[in-house]
């Protein structure tokens, strides 16, 4: 049953469409010297992102610097080295541009550009130590270039340490202004375009799934899987259908508009863990690897929000919870994605113990939010059955 008493708290002002980049250079924003925050990667400077943010905030008269070595699975380390050039260089606000990665590390350089100590210091869950964040966090601006994460609509920000790879996020660290412009997304190659598109599907099914669902939630969560369940393919399959483009980046923020006000659930911990212990494992292969798998173990506990999905993903009524698990595997065929093999990336089956102990050491809420508990045979048998 859905939980008829719930609270939505999303304080970000969004700014959607093709072309809305050029807002940057109107729009007021919360600080006077920026901190750009992109990936070691080409793209942002080769696809003319960065010149389009820089060109609008040279018509603002905003100085800003730029740190440009995060990495797709973004770290400790490059948090706090960049958090002490902000502090250097007097910046007071960060602009994350890119795809999640960037604009996660946005957020947490904006923890530690105010606060005292290790990043890690204020991590809950692993080796973390909780500590309560003290001296606020500078105001965030997201501009993301994929279609994937949601986190310019949610509060959350992956970083890992060492095999620890954790989520964290406060009420303070949801973006002040968030850019969606579909236009810097038609050159994700299209592999990436499916990885993040099914993250941004993960994001929606699993807040859908989980035990903390409000009827918010639960809105936000079928519209997106409508959106990208119908349109991933074309984005895949032609990266400048700008239509498609749109419609799956809208998708993504919903999904992120779900992971604010639900949750996901045990499938994120697991993949945190995969990609923590093999940290060239996309996030988004990661997902897809298990998924069939682990989607497929609720099927009779919630069998009502299996069909619900279902038809969300078809547009056909559904009276068998198994026609969602039918669905998601045509859409990973349709999308070129359906036999990643885990091996590829190093995996043995003797690592799954490891990554199954780990997500519950780093992750351990995701866990609580399962539609019911699953044990550690049970997410064996989910690798298993997954592996290649």
């Amino acid at each position: 049953m859905v939980k008829q008493v719930f609270g939505q708290y999303i304080p970000t002002r969004i700014f959607f469409g093709n072309g809305e980049i050029k807002r940057m250079a109107t729009e007021k924003l919360p600080g006077r010297k920026a901190m750009i925050v992109i990936s070691s990667g080409t793209s942002m400077r080769k696809f003319g992102y960065l010149d389009k943010l820089t060109q609008a905030l040279d018509a603002q008269k905003i100085p800003y610097v730029i740190y440009d070595k995060i990495l797709p699975n973004p770290i400790r380390e490059h948090v706090m080295e960049a958090a002490t050039i902000c502090r250097e260089e007097g910046c007071d606000f960060i602009i994350g541009l890119g795809g999640g990665s960037s604009i996660d590390s946005a957020k947490s350089i904006a923890i530690m550009a105010r606060n005292d100590g290790d990043y890690w210091d204020y991590i809950s869950g692993g080796s973390g130590k909780a500590k309560p964040i003290t001296k606020g966090v500078l105001p965030i601006i997201a501009i993301p270039t994929t279609a994937g994460t949601g986190t310019e609509a949610d509060q959350w920000t992956v970083i890992s340490n060492g095999e620890e790879k954790i989520g964290f996020g406060t009420d303070e660290t949801f973006p002040t202004i968030s850019i969606v412009d579909p236009e810097l997304m038609v050159s994700v190659p299209p592999h990436l375009t499916a990885y993040q598109g099914f993250d941004a599907l993960f994001h929606s099914v699993e807040g859908y799934l989980a035990n903390i669902a409000s009827p918010l939630s639960q809105m936000y969560s079928l519209k997106s899987i409508e959106l990208i369940a119908s349109n991933l393919t074309k984005a895949v399959k032609d990266g400048t259908d700008l239509e498609a483009r749109a419609n799956v980046a809208l998708g993504s923020m919903l999904a992120g508009m779900v992971e604010a006000t639900s949750c996901t659930i045990s499938q994120h911990a697991l993949e945190h863990a995969m990609s923590g212990l093999f940290p060239k494992l996309p996030h988004g292969a990661g997902l897809i690897i298990i998924s069939e798998a682990y989607l497929s173990s609720f099927l009779n506990d919630v069998p009502e929000r299996y069909k619900e999905m279902a038809q969300a993903m078809t547009g056909k009524r559904s009276d068998d919870p198994e026609d969602f698990i039918r669905a998601l595997v045509q859409l990973q065929k349709d999308c070129g994605v359906y036999d990643l093999k885990f091996s590829d990336w190093g995996a043995t089956e003797a690592d799954f113990p490891r990554i199954v102990a780990n997500a519950r050491e780093t992750m351990t809420m995701l866990f609580y939010l399962d539609p019911r508990p699953l044990s550690n045979p049970e997410l064996i048998n989910i690798f298993e059955k997954s592996f290649r």
